[in-house]
């Protein structure tokens, strides 16, 4: 027979609540990694592109805090980028010594070809399992769990 060791009710509840958030996020990146590659691109070059197409061009040390990844990584991935024609850097007006990374026509038009499909990728795994209320209320308690730990930083 199965014991489970109890850690205290509210241990217990954030603990079994820690491992179900993780594994939803685990299988959604599975999934959203396989379609992600059917474009030829890594999860982070996605990533990458993807933050271009939606809020324009920015620094390395931007792309690294809206993607959680370290410069050294970003730096690789950009130049991988680069090197496909789909984004380029200049300098910045105000600073000679920092880069703005830009999404080229290239990557604009592969974003624009490729976002909506992924959009619609991930609309129908989330609306699968869960219904648009669920789905506005769990947003806002992620955001509201988010943010508290943030602050922990």
């Amino acid at each position: 027979m199965k014991t489970t060791k109890s850690y205290g009710r509210k241990a217990d509840l954030a603990l079994a609540m820690w491992v179900k958030l993780a594994r939803a996020a685990d299988t959604m990146a599975i999934l959203t990694g396989r379609d992600i590659a059917d474009y030829g691109l890594t999860v982070p070059q996605f990533g990458v592109v993807e933050a271009l197409g939606h809020l324009g061009p920015m620094k390395i040390g931007e792309l690294c805090a809206k993607k959680l990844t370290s410069g050294g990584n970003m730096t690789v991935v950009v130049d991988n980028l680069e090197r496909d024609g789909l984004v380029e850097r200049t300098h910045d007006e105000n600073d000679r010594r920092a880069y703005v990374i830009k999404l080229t026509r290239k990557g604009k038009s592969l974003f624009d070809g490729i976002f909506p499909r992924h959009a619609r990728f991930v609309e129908e795994l989330v609306f699968a399992a869960l219904t648009a209320e669920e789905i506005v209320g769990l947003s806002t308690l992620l955001k509201k769990m988010g943010l508290a730990l943030k602050r922990k930083l």
